[in-house]
């Protein structure tokens, strides 16, 4: 005879963890599947324009592989790209988390790449560690100056930071041409003006056994401290709660004017060290190349990754083998330069309108799967 056990204790708490990894996969799926599918989607219209233009989709995205990620080549090639666009990428991540939405990060580039250039013109005699630091600190506090201001606008005087954010990018580019080509300009700079060349002592090497520079590393690392900042610390919980209801996170009495001002200082700090590792990793001075769009492409990076900073690492590897890609389509397809951009733009059109799209799928409710058994 067979004994039909229908109230173990044991097989409960089973079916109990059972379906709570079912909710815990089901909340985690939705970004995956929604990102997933925008990005399909933006590669689709794309390839509607290219037909349009009567050029092949299939040769567009065999090349995209090829130039981006199809030999070792490709690959340094799109790790040396993904390196601007991890600080980039957290530029507009961080403020995110508190609801803003900040697109003044180029402007946070040029500033810290001028700013480390002209630190290490004044301490070039110095041990190449020091100026290194130094460097580093000047273009993370060029920036992290920069977007603060963006933050206590918001805070203090109700400017919106969308708006104040993008006219301070120009400004802050406008800056960057002012001093490059006047009282910071290297007068062995003919064709090109820049700031003096800095010795290579005091630049950043490339990782042993690639051609990839340690700027990499330090993105990486950015954004793990990040995502301990966000995940694991009392300020990153204040953060998140401030993102979801500012209001009620005012009533609780958590410092919002300081969470919001030091996230956009931090984020500022991102870019500046952006800036910075362009010049003494890249350039080897400052010039209008600082200037190359990293901070518009990280606003794409941040929302691919729905600001969390892990996730900007393998979403900024995509893009920056997009555009390693660009000039091998352009060869070859006989295409503009600015096609790799008209498909990101394409890409965030789509992103942006996924967001309405979030929770209306009832396959991805948590709830449906924490049912207990």
């Amino acid at each position: 005879m067979t004994e039909t056990i229908t109230d173990d204790p044991a097989r409960r708490g089973e079916r109990r963890d059972f379906a709570t990894e079912r909710a815990w996969i089901a909340r985690r799926a939705e970004p995956l599947v929604i990102v997933a599918a925008s990005l399909l989607a933006g590669c689709g219209l794309f390839s509607l324009l290219l037909l349009t233009l009567d050029k092949s989709p299939a040769q567009f995205f065999e090349l995209l592989w090829r130039g981006g990620f199809g030999s070792w080549f490709s690959v340094q090639n799109m790790l040396s790209r993904t390196a601007p666009l991890l600080l980039a990428g957290l530029c507009v991540a961080l403020p995110a988390r508190l609801g803003l939405l900040i697109i003044g990060g180029e402007g946070a580039i040029a500033l810290g790449g001028v700013a480390a250039a002209a630190t290490g013109s004044a301490l070039s005699s110095a041990p190449a560690p020091l100026v290194i630091a130094a460097m580093a600190l000047a273009g993370m506090a060029a920036g992290g100056a920069w977007i603060g201001a963006i933050g206590a606008l918001r805070h203090y005087r109700a400017v919106n930071e969308t708006i104040s954010g993008l006219l301070m990018a120009y400004i802050a580019i406008a800056l960057m041409n002012h001093l490059v080509e006047g009282p910071l300009r290297d007068s062995a700079s003919l064709n090109k003006p820049s700031t003096a060349p800095l010795p290579d002592a005091d630049r950043i090497g490339a990782i042993p056994g690639t051609d990839v520079h340690w700027g990499l590393a330090v993105g990486i690392a950015c954004c793990f401290l990040a995502s301990v900042l966000i995940e694991k610390t009392s300020w990153g919980f204040a953060a998140r709660i401030s993102g979801g209801n500012l209001r009620a996170a005012r009533i609780q009495g958590l410092p919002v004017g300081a969470l919001i001002v030091a996230f956009c200082a931090l984020a500022g700090a991102a870019a500046g060290l952006c800036g910075m590792i362009e010049v003494a990793a890249v350039h080897g001075a400052a010039n209008a190349s600082l200037a190359s769009g990293y901070g518009y492409t990280g606003i794409l990076v941040a929302f691919l990754a729905r600001q969390n900073p892990l996730a900007i690492i393998p979403v900024a590897m995509l893009l920056g083998g997009v555009g390693a890609a660009g000039g091998l389509i352009q060869r070859r397809m006989e295409l503009p330069d600015a096609t790799i951009l008209v498909l990101q733009g394409m890409v965030f059109i789509v992103v942006l309108f996924a967001e309405t799209l979030y929770g209306r799928f009832h396959i991805f409710t948590p709830e449906r799967w924490a049912r207990k058994g």
